[in-house]
């Protein structure tokens, strides 16, 4: 029985590890008070200045694994690249859509008569991998600014998401765009939930 210590205390150590892990949601300018009643909001995307995992510069981070794929096969980087940014609006964007939609209460699309539009402004993503044995989740920073559609340059609520993660069930997230579209739907839905306990 003396391995039931040992085992304890291993169970503990990772769910430290997964606490720290998580994603982390906070209102840090306004409030959403404005929202109360609304049925819709519009919706956009940003990623300007963009930093992903090691790279400052999104740029940097393309070029360099365009050049790696084209070394190992040509054409495979080229198609690579390409594919890395028409996920946005394939993949991410609607993931985020549909389960904010699920746990909001109030459903999100690209709707310009909406009074208000949610901006979400990625600033950081750690496209993570997947080789077998060794693995990394992805995860994703961001910012989200509640605006009046007429109005986009004045906030009227700011809210920080940090460490949005990015994993699918039974590991075969072999695809980067998948692992990193699933911190997306792990955005949408916190922050759904959060925009909900805070309207309703």
């Amino acid at each position: 029985m003396k391995f039931i210590p040992k085992l304890s205390a291993a169970l503990l150590v990772a769910m430290m590890a997964s606490n720290a892990n998580a994603q982390k949601l906070k209102l840090t300018e306004g409030d959403l008070s404005a929202l109360k009643g609304q049925t819709e909001l519009n919706s956009e995307f940003t990623y300007d200045g963009l930093r992903v995992g090691k790279f400052d510069k999104e740029d940097d981070y393309i070029h360099k694994k365009t050049e790696e794929y084209n070394g190992k096969e040509a054409g495979r980087g080229d198609t690579w690249a390409k594919a890395w940014k028409d996920d946005r609006e394939a993949r991410y964007e609607p993931k985020f859509s549909e389960l904010f939609n699920e746990y909001a209460g109030l459903k999100m699309n690209h709707n310009k008569s909406a009074k208000y539009t949610l901006i979400f402004k990625t600033s950081f993503i750690e496209p993570g991998y997947n080789v077998g044995v060794w693995r990394k989740n992805a995860s994703m920073d961001g910012e989200v600014w509640i605006v009046e559609t007429a109005n986009p340059s004045k906030p009227v609520a700011k809210i920080s998401v940090e460490k949005a993660q990015g994993r699918v069930f039974g590991g075969f997230d072999f695809d980067t765009g998948v692992r990193i579209a699933e911190a997306y739907a792990d955005a949408g839905k916190a922050l759904g939930k959060f925009v909900k306990g805070k309207i309703d």
